[in-house]
């Protein structure tokens, strides 16, 4: 097992050293980053309702919470359906515990390079709005919020892209994810949306991320516009933590099941299919 972890590990930083010197991977993390922060800056000078503090600064810790989420769910969902189309998969799954070293190896660049996504929105947007601060406190929530969002999301992201065979067909996750993100709170307040989609969004992550963000950031008078006017830490802990539970319960079981699927003519198959698609 120490030699499988290891192997994953390596494998991992072999990939993440490949990202961050390829440039279209790079542009990959950039670009939303640079939008993101545009958006929070053109809503510096809007206020949160009913108060003075700026509705920038209110928005960029759930932007934060929200690159936490799309991390483990868009982008292992995208790399799991490109590497079983090229046939990456398949040669995980010829060599002994290649399947645990991959998904270890998945783990290390995906989570090294969202943490990097983050560091790019929140040094910057600290010099673009006001208000932003991290207490003692706030350290010791980010110290088990960081690794529960991989490991609520990550699964799910696995569990999504085990789904589908093509990545032109990735736009039937991404529409839902996206619709999760509009009802999160992190964009607009969740509090002047009707009870039913509140319940909805509660059931995610996405909200529980959001939440958890901004209660690391944000001054706590900042609750009061929260729904039940806290910041829930029990419960984002709580509702996290049953998403880790059925994510590592669901993932191994369909990944195992989608491996075992894996062969070099289901590879060549789709190789084709994916040409036929271009030559049009």
């Amino acid at each position: 097992m120490i030699g499988t972890l290891r192997i994953g590990v390596a494998r991992g930083g072999i990939e993440l050293k490949q990202t961050l010197t390829t440039p279209t991977d790079l542009f990959a993390y950039l670009f939303p980053a640079v939008l993101l922060l545009g958006t929070v800056f053109f809503m510096r000078n809007a206020h949160v309702p009913g108060t003075t503090f700026s509705l920038g600064a209110s928005t960029l810790p759930g932007v934060l919470g929200m690159g936490l989420a799309l991390g483990g769910l868009l982008t292992v969902s995208q790399q799991l359906v490109v590497e079983r189309e090229d046939g990456t998969l398949l040669r995980a799954k010829a060599t002994p515990n290649g399947m645990t070293s991959y998904v270890i190896g998945k783990a290390v660049v995906v989570g090294g390079m969202t943490i990097l996504s983050l560091l790019l929105q929140l040094i910057p947007g600290l010099f673009l709005v006001e208000g932003l601060h991290v207490g003692v406190g706030g350290w010791l929530t980010l110290a088990w919020l960081i690794p529960l969002a991989f490991l609520a999301t990550m699964p799910i992201g696995a569990v999504i892209g085990s789904l589908f065979e093509n990545a032109r067909n990735m736009g039937l996750a991404v529409l839902p994810i996206f619709g999760l993100v509009a009802i999160s709170g992190i964009f607009y307040p969740i509090t002047a949306m009707p009870g039913w989609l509140q319940g909805v969004a509660q059931v995610f992550p996405m909200y529980w991320l959001g939440l958890g963000m901004r209660s690391v950031f944000l001054p706590d008078s900042l609750a009061a516009v929260e729904l039940t006017h806290s910041w829930r830490h029990g419960e984002t802990f709580g509702v996290l933590a049953i998403w880790v539970v059925l994510g590592m319960a669901l993932a191994p079981v369909i990944l195992r099941r989608m491996a075992r699927r894996e062969s070099g003519s289901a590879v060549a198959a789709r190789r084709e299919r994916a040409m036929a698609t271009m030559g049009r």
